[in-house]
């Protein structure tokens, strides 16, 4: 069959799940039976992964069992809805009490006491009560932005729509999770793979009427903000959720060691499959509001709490071959090509073995019967080796000593603090000279985090790049849409949409555009922090010349590898060229300086010593939420040079040569009205 044929017969069957998907969701009248509703997902989920050229938002790898509806109005969340980060093993539990000793400056054997709550695998919603009146419910959207799906949520009997208790706030942003019983999943039309899935269709339907047939349930866990409430810990405030009217999870603890944590998470994970709702974990949280607020967060999740994920899922399989994929870094990561098999509901056909070092310690060879891990949604990944069954024709992996892609030498880095070669190997080039880097980046320049072009996902992008349509970042803003009209599978309407949704991008934040550009060692905190420092293009753009980069050593968090990494993308002249044209088709925003009125407006401050009672993490978050600044070496531009216990001579000698005031840390939380 000819690739014409293969277009033609996947986007007929395109059409035909959103014909099915409209008789469901808009009229609740099925036209295909479950069984045939699975079969056309999984042609078509087949013929994506047998043909890298086919793609269409419409495909049910694009989408979560329904079409998202335009008639939900989006609300900005008071206090943002973001998500967890995960633990999957005791160790990873034991660093993330760690850190919050240390951010906190607490001794380990100081108690600290947790909430621990399973995790329920639903769809979190946000209730707005103003007056003891339910007048708004929100979705999660994208943390920042919700969608209203008030009259949806009012269908849910478990949300109580008016409260008339004494202690009730005023004002209060209620959140929890929006769930269907196993036994009730059991019973409804199933066109979704999960409960968890027919939750979040359900709650998007247009019309509530439809959502009302759906056997709903909500518990409550939490709240974003709240007016006049007095309560002091996360326990205090499940218990008084019950009193309000709200369901919480019985299953509920207050737990005072790690020790017990892990108990509790075992026996939970022991009985998940006897409870009526799925649980994929259990949440742990600071018990103590003062020490969550004192916490807060860091980048997209909060500092205080924490899912401990139960055990991954596993098979067993065999390795048929191992390929090289190339990121936008250069890293180049081997890939296992395994006989597809099911982990926890999921047709699983590749595997990571995350680099070269993996590979030979584990011993890892193609033929092998191997074991399979997946957890949630962490990347399928080869666990170990069964040696027993390994078969005398098995084939060592040489790895590539030049890259695949544009046959440039590979090279694992010397890492400077271990004082060892890293375990990755990387392609030398630098720029957008390696075919497979240069599509990688433009995946990357397009993303959600970054430029968020809808309509211009990966395979799209893939696809344009192999007919010269895209070579660039630039490109994007200056497609060819009269060839575009005319490929297969595109048309008018789909070149104009796409025209239309680029149009929209061309202006962005500074923070987002340093990250869109890909620099290595570069994330979305560490451009945040360079946008921060920077404010303007232009003093990007200065950063060609490298004395200029040698000046973001003074910037909290910015250290020699990120400023390594960014010499060498200025040090590149095509990178130059893609910023001198995307400087001519974008408007970047400048940073404007956010709460310039704090306690310590205009004021400069560096750190040297141990602090008594706060540690240096917490000193420097209290400085910048004051409006302060914190600059990293002993300069003129210096205001303050805080002193803790044992500190650096040198820096303190050298603040004093300059007449830089030094000052305890009980006279610098005196200029913040409190004590130490």
């Amino acid at each position: 069959m000819n690739n014409n044929l293969i277009k033609k017969d996947y986007f007929k069957k395109i059409k035909l799940l959103q014909n099915c998907n409209k008789h469901y969701y808009d009229k609740a009248k099925p036209i295909f039976s479950d069984e045939e509703f699975d079969l056309l997902k999984k042609d078509i989920i087949d013929l994506e992964n047998r043909y890298n050229f086919l793609s269409d938002k419409k495909s049910p790898t694009k989408s979560v069992g329904f079409k998202p509806s335009k008639n939900f109005q989006k609300v900005k969340h008071k206090v943002a809805m973001l998500s967890l980060g995960n633990a999957f093993n005791e160790k990873d539990v034991r660093n993330f009490e760690k850190k919050i000793l240390n951010f906190l400056s607490l001794k380990n054997l100081d108690k600290i006491e947790y909430s621990a709550e399973p995790k329920i695998d639903g769809i979190s919603a946000s209730l707005i009560y103003v007056d003891g009146k339910f007048i708004r419910g929100l979705s999660r959207g994208d943390g920042k932005e919700g969608e209203d799906i008030t009259q949806n949520l009012k269908t849910i009997k478990d949300i109580p729509t008016a409260i008339v208790v004494k202690n009730f706030p005023k004002e209060i942003d209620i959140r929890g999770e929006v769930f269907i019983e196993n036994n009730d999943f059991k019973k409804i039309n199933q066109k979704f793979a999960n409960p968890r899935n027919a939750a979040s269709g359900s709650l998007r339907q247009k019309n509530a009427v439809v959502t009302s047939k759906i056997p709903l349930k909500f518990i409550a866990y939490t709240y974003g903000y709240a007016k006049n409430m007095i309560i002091k810990n996360q326990s205090d405030f499940l218990e008084n959720l019950k009193l309000w009217g709200f369901k919480t999870n019985p299953l509920n603890k207050k737990i005072n060691n790690i020790k017990n944590l892990m108990l509790n998470h075992k026996n939970l994970e022991e009985k998940r499959k006897e409870l009526a709702f799925d649980i994929d974990g259990v949440v742990y949280k600071i018990n103590d509001f003062d020490l969550q607020k004192r916490l807060g967060f860091a980048a997209n999740a909060p500092r205080w709490a924490i899912a401990h994920k139960f055990s991954a899922n596993s098979s067993i399989s065999e390795i048929q071959n191992i390929e090289i994929q190339l990121g936008r870094t250069g890293a180049l990561t081997p890939v296992a090509k395994i006989k597809p098999v099911n982990i926890g509901g999921v047709m699983v056909s590749n595997a990571t073995l995350h680099n070269e070092d993996e590979i030979i310690r584990k011993d890892i060879r193609i033929g092998d019967t191997v074991t399979v891990e997946r957890a949630g949604d962490v990347i399928p990944h080869v666990i170990s080796v069964n040696f027993n069954k390994r078969d005398k024709n098995s084939k060592k992996f040489v790895f590539p000593l030049k890259c695949p892609s544009c046959n440039s030498n590979t090279v694992k880095d010397f890492n400077e603090t271990t004082k060892k070669q890293d375990a990755v190997r990387r392609c030398t080039s630098e720029g957008y000279e390696c075919e497979k880097i240069a599509i990688e980046k433009i995946k990357h320049f397009v993303s959600k985090e970054a430029f968020n072009i809808d309509g211009l996902g990966k395979k799209i992008v893939e696809n344009f790049w192999s007919l010269r349509l895209i070579k660039f970042p630039q490109d994007i803003f200056n497609l060819d849409y009269t060839r575009i009209k005319q490929l297969e599978g595109w048309g008018n309407l789909s070149a104009t949409n796409l025209k239309f949704s680029i149009d929209q991008k061309t202006k962005i934040s500074l923070e987002r555009f340093i990250y869109s550009l890909g620099i290595r060692h570069i994330g979305q905190e560490n451009a945040k922090l360079i946008a921060k420092h920077l404010k303007s293009l232009l003093n990007f753009l200065k950063l060609s010349d490298s004395k200029n980069i040698d000046k973001l050593s003074n910037i909290d968090g910015i250290g020699p590898t990120q400023i390594q990494s960014i010499k060498n993308f200025f040090l590149n002249k095509t990178n130059l060229n893609v910023l001198s044209e995307l400087n001519k088709n974008l408007f970047i925003t400048n940073i404007i300086a956010v709460n310039n009125d704090g306690l310590l407006k205009n004021k400069t401050f560096m750190l040297t010593g141990k602090l008594d009672t706060i540690s240096r993490a917490e000193a420097k978050s209290l400085i910048e939420q004051n409006s302060g600044k914190i600059i990293n070496n002993v300069n003129k531009k210096l205001d303050y040079l805080i002193s803790g216990e044992k500190p650096t001579i040198k820096k303190v000698n050298t603040a004093k040569e300059l007449g830089i005031k030094v000052i305890s840390q009980q006279e610098w939380m005196k200029m913040l009205n409190k004590t130490s």
